[in-house]
């Protein structure tokens, strides 16, 4: 497969994991809104949401004050945030065109209609649209596209190159989402364990569509130990970070397999697997939770980097 083509399989499946997690986001953001603020002062929950997708200065420059309005079209809507769900679906909609012969017609047919429908949004009246129907508008089209992709594509390499775009973005996509929750949202340390810390870890899992997994998986009261299991360490969970990794290994091997050799991408995410299996999460929380996800995070960017290098830009491994 030529580079530019593999090039953009990783790519439409990034940006379609990434409009999800946009949504998620924008979820937990309205969600975490209506929370009381026991602080009695300034609550920075969609701070916390435009800092966790890296946008925060790009809409400060832009909108000014922080606005709930302002950041769900910001979040949503806005071409100039390249996070924003239109951007992401715009770029998935563009990378997949490119590569229209590589998918199936379901797989195209599912990315253009999601183009469609989200151009016929942008001329419904704003005031019309509920937060929680672009969300799950957003859900259900990316669920559609990855459906799509399991069902019909040929396992060759470029079904690997889409599945390691999926895995690299959701590793990165989960960090955030735990970040923002732990160490951005809770007014400060003093709340931990508090009434407010179990209401923000429980808005988590609903984000993450994850209460059901938890109830399945852990026993007893909900605490910050088991939920930063279930969603760094367990591999049965299929967002947490350790699943993640798990998957983009086995594409990895996958190629490697298809083209006869190994790469240092295919070490660096062995390495990274293999250190992340023997974390335990009493010693991520005294490590400092943020700053492990911040250390994974940074790793996790690196083996991006490495994919690129190796795969996608033609340069010798």
């Amino acid at each position: 497969m030529l580079s530019r083509t593999a090039d953009h399989l990783y790519w439409l499946a990034r940006y379609m994991e990434r409009a999800e997690t946009t949504a998620r986001l924008l979820e937990v953001g309205a969600r975490t809104a209506l929370l009381p603020d026991p602080s009695g002062g300034y609550r920075n929950d969609w701070e916390a949401v435009l800092r966790a997708k890296g946008t925060y200065q790009q809409f400060h420059d832009k909108y000014g004050e922080l606005n709930q309005r302002d950041i769900e079209t910001w979040l949503f809507f806005d071409a100039e945030n390249p996070a924003s769900v239109l951007s992401c679906i715009n770029a998935a909609r563009e990378n997949a065109r490119v590569v229209r012969t590589a998918l199936t017609s379901p797989v195209w047919d599912a990315i253009n209609t999601a183009y469609q429908e989200l151009k016929q949004f942008q001329r419904t009246e704003r005031s019309k649209l509920m937060t929680s129907e672009l969300t799950e508008w957003t859900l259900r089209t990316c669920f559609l596209v990855r459906g799509c992709i399991l069902a019909t594509q040929l396992r060759n390499d470029g079904y690997d190159f889409m599945g390691l775009g999926t895995s690299i973005e959701r590793a990165d996509n989960t960090a955030r989402l735990i970040d923002v929750k732990y160490y951005v949202l809770l007014p400060s340390l003093s709340y931990v364990g508090s009434g407010l810390d179990q209401s923000q870890w429980a808005l988590l899992l609903q984000s993450m569509t994850a209460q059901r997994a938890f109830n399945w998986t852990y026993t007893g009261e909900i605490t910050a130990q088991k939920i930063a299991h279930l969603l760094i360490l367990n591999r049965k969970f299929p967002r947490s970070l350790l699943s993640c990794v798990q998957w983009a290994c086995d594409h990895l091997d996958n190629i490697a397999d298809i083209y006869g050799t190994g790469t240092r991408a295919q070490e660096s995410a062995h390495q990274l697997l293999t250190d992340l299996s023997r974390a335990e999460v009493d010693d991520i929380f005294e490590e400092g939770l943020h700053e492990f996800l911040g250390r994974f995070m940074a790793r996790n960017a690196g083996l991006a980097n490495t994919i690129h290098d190796v795969y996608l830009h033609g340069i010798p491994a």
